[in-house]
Order: structure tokens, then sequence, then C-alpha cells
């Protein structure tokens, strides 16, 4: 039975390292995207399975593990998430909330093959997929081939077509989408051996895909950045839609120039797909399209990423697996906390701001729109009133995040961006403050009703003679809700 059966914003940047290395690199080779999409496809599974071609990649490039969204975003199916990937942009951009793809907004936000086709129509494109929606509904008809397979034919009849596309043709991007994996999940859950064997067929396809790019005769005059990605998880028994871990799991493997072999990121996301496409092609990214994602030939990482390496595992969150190393109270170098109004006891892994993941924070309770908290990347940091409470506690919840000081001209303006995530109830509070050389803060946002996820623009007037400016981030109330911040900068 065939998976049908089931349909129920970056800043503009360089295309490489520098104008110099795009030039060298334009004179030499021709660059060239493949994008392999396994359905429904874990991570950790391909890991478990005899997949030596998948392995191959992950040896020669680079590894990123992953989490998407849940409800009330959007639920873990696949129109959502092949959108995602496919736009560059989440769910709550694109529109595309389960399998229909009513309201989706493509118009506003089309597929990366036409904005390549838009930018550079000399460029041929192609997609193929074994879920005609991708290709019928996602991809436009802007796009130069689009091909949904039989169904007779499945992904033996997408790998052949993609397979004399990369052999006969010349193509400049090429998508396509397998979809058995996803089947035998459905069919047989992530964690039978039917699914690792779907996972083994899947990656000798992959293997034949990367060998006939590798084969063609002008392949010594071509710069291939190949990624392989998925679109959801899948639970042990069978089926995605929900809110675990397990289903919100997707990953990006890729080989191309810049990307060091053996390599794992943890702040890599699946819009991300989208603009690593489009760099690579060397078309630059116009802040008006408003993409989520970023090239992961450019990685910026913030401050708190480096305390990846100092996370430690729960202490009282004894629904989160042992073995998920996710929180700490230790700011990175130059930031603080200051919890000397904090209530005491509550639970140890929240008193206070505490620095976290996805893996771990989402764990703390499902269903409570944490898993909406999209555009925080890596480590970020987080004020999380409502868990706190979860154990006896004195006082209220009052702590503040301190930024360092950073060096400012006096007398002109200045910009703090931030990525935030916030959810109220009553009586807490988000204040965001600044203060020049030291002075009394001043706030200058405050968060008293729901802000979905996004990044935040604060403009501030630097009085004159100032040097230096710190931020504050001052959450106070009790058993609440939270706040999310991360990837604090200040530009002049």
């Amino acid at each position: 039975m065939s998976r049908r059966t089931f349909l129920v914003s970056a800043a503009a940047v360089a295309v490489s390292a520098g104008p110099l290395a795009v030039v060298a690199r334009a004179a030499a080779r021709t660059p060239k995207v493949l994008v392999i999409g396994l359905d429904g496809c874990l991570l950790s599974r391909i890991k478990d399975a005899d997949a030596p071609n998948l392995d191959a990649l992950m040896a020669a490039g680079l590894t990123a593990p992953s989490s998407i969204y849940a409800n009330p975003l959007a639920p873990t199916l696949s129109g959502p998430g092949w959108s995602t990937i496919i736009t560059g942009v989440w769910p709550d951009k694109h529109n595309v909330k389960d399998n229909t793809f009513s309201g989706a907004k493509f118009a506003q936000y089309p597929d990366f093959l036409t904005r390549a086709e838009t930018a550079k129509p000399s460029l041929n494109t192609y997609a193929v997929s074994s879920w005609a929606p991708i290709t019928d509904t996602v991809f436009s008809p802007n796009v130069d081939t689009r091909v949904s397979t039989p169904s007779a034919e499945y992904d033996t009849g997408t790998t052949s077509r993609a397979l004399a596309q990369l052999r006969d043709g010349n193509p400049d991007v090429v998508f396509v989408q397998l979809d058995n994996i996803d089947h035998a999940g459905h069919s047989y859950g992530a964690a039978s051996q039917q699914y690792l064997d779907a996972i083994h067929t899947a990656d000798a396809q992959a293997g034949q895909l990367v060998n006939a790019v590798k084969s063609r005769p002008g392949y010594a005059d071509e710069d291939w950045l190949i990624m392989v990605t998925a679109d959801h998880g899948h639970t042990d028994p069978g089926g995605h839609g929900g809110s675990t871990l397990q289903e919100r799991q997707t990953f990006l493997i890729a080989t191309g120039p810049t990307l060091a072999a053996g390599s794992v990121r943890n702040d890599v996301k699946m819009p991300d797909v989208a603009a690593s496409a489009l760099a690579h092609l060397g078309i630059a990214l116009d802040p008006a399209w408003d993409l989520d994602g970023r090239p992961v030939q450019q990685p910026a990482p913030d401050d708190f990423d480096a305390l990846r390496g100092r996370l430690q595992s729960r202490v009282d969150e004894t629904g989160i697996p042992a073995g998920i190393l996710g929180f700490t109270h230790t700011p990175p170098a130059g930031w603080s906390v200051d919890n000397s109004a904090m209530g005491g006891g509550g639970v140890t892994e929240w008193r206070g701001w505490s620095f976290t993941t996805d893996e771990f924070w989402t764990q703390t309770q499902r269903d409570q729109n944490r898993e909406c908290n999209i555009r925080a990347r890596n480590v970020f940091a987080v004020a999380d009133g409502d868990e706190w409470s979860d154990k006896t506690l004195t006082g209220s919840f009052d702590s503040t995040l301190v930024s360092p000081a950073h060096p400012v001209t006096g007398g002109r303006g200045a910009t703090l961006t931030y990525t935030t995530y916030y959810r109220q109830e009553s009586p807490q509070k988000g204040e965001v403050l600044v203060s020049y050389d030291g002075a009394a803060p001043v706030p200058v946002r405050t968060y008293t009703a729901d802000v979905p996820s996004r990044t935040e623009t604060v403009t501030l007037q630097v009085p004159a003679g100032a040097t230096t400016v710190r931020v504050r981030f001052r959450y106070t109330g009790g058993n609440n809700w939270y706040w999310v911040i991360d990837g604090v900068r200040i530009s002049q």
C-alpha cells in the first residue's frame, strides 16, 4: 500500500567566504545541487541500519540532527514538513498545516527551485517525487521539470528517473523524494526490522544517485552540494503527527565545499536546506524574501552555543531520559544571571534563567507549546516559571539574564536584535532593559502578552559620551509560563 493512503528570516548574505572565493570558484567549477529527501527517516535508525552510502556521506561531510514543531503550529505531517524544507520558511509563514495544503502561501514563499529560476532563468531545475503532492503542489510550474512518479513504480521509478536526468541531462538543481521508509514506518513501526530494511533500500538508491553525480563526464568541472534530509520522524510503534521528540526528529547530511569531513553541528534547522542550495548556486538571499533558513556553509554561532559541551543531565526532571545532556545554570563568558530576588526551592533545572536545548526543554512537558520555539537554535536561554513551580518552593520567580558590556559610540543609534518566544499568564512579565556605562537600567521593551517565536529588533539611541551598553532580560512571575531568548546581538 502506498503512503498516498495517509493523505489526510534571514539577512542578506554573501554566497561564500568572500568575493574572491566566489570568483575563484565560479571560474573553476559550476555549482550544482542535489537534494535527496527520505520521507519519515530517523537519523538514529540510519546509524542502526546497513546504510554504507549514507554512512559515507556522513564521514565525508556534515551531519546535523535537528527537530521540528508540533501543534498548534502544525502537526508532524509530510505537507508541513516538505513545505518547510522546500520553501525555507516555517509553517507560520508558508501556512501549510496538514496534507491538504489548504491556505498555502506558496505565491509569497515559493519553493527554492522557483527562486533559483527567477534569479537565474538559465538554470536547469528538476524535481521528482514518489509522493505526488510535492511535485504537483509545493514545487511551482516555473520549475523546468516536475515529475510525480506513478504509484506502481514508487521509489524504483523515482530513482530511475533521477538517475537518467543526472546521467543524460545537464541539471543544475535536482530534488528527489523517496517515500518507502515512511511507508515502512506506518506499516511496521520505526523499531522494526522492516523499517531498517527500507532504510537499507533507500541507502542503495541514494548511493546510485551520488555515483551518478560522480560519474558525470563533466564532474571535474562541477561543484556539487549534496544534501540528504527528512520531513519528520516516526514512533517506534509506527506513525507520526504528534508531539513526541521521535516524531519531531529530522536531520541534514551534507557534503560540499567548506563542509568539514565528519563534522557534527546542532545549529541546523529544516529551512536551511533551501537557503543552502540558493547560496551554493551564487544567489544572494534577499531580506525581502523573509526566509527562516540560513546557509549551512556560513555558520553563525552565538554566545550561548558555546555552552553545548557543558550541559548536564536531568536533576529533578525525571521525565527526561537520563542520557540527554541539556541544561546548565552557568552562563557563557561575559554573561551573568542575577538571582538575588529569586525564590527558593522549586525544580532545580529551572531555578532562574537556564541554558538548554530543544531536545531537553520540550520533554519537560509535551503539548504546552514548547515545541513551537522554532527560531531558537542549538543552546538558548529559558526562564520557565511553569516548570520551576512543579516542586515545593518559596517566593516567586524573579531572575535577570545580563549580557556582557558591548562597545558603542555615543551619540549614534544602535540596533539590538534577539530571537524570542514568550508565553504569557498573568501576573508574569518579561522586560528588556539597557544600561549605558553602568548607569541604571531602563526598559526598552516589555512583554505581557503571548509572542510567537520571532526575531525582535529594538532601535537604541546611545547617549552622547557613552562607550558601552549592557542588556538585561528580567522575567518575573510564578506558576505561569516561560520566556526564551537566543541570538542576542548589538550592531551600530
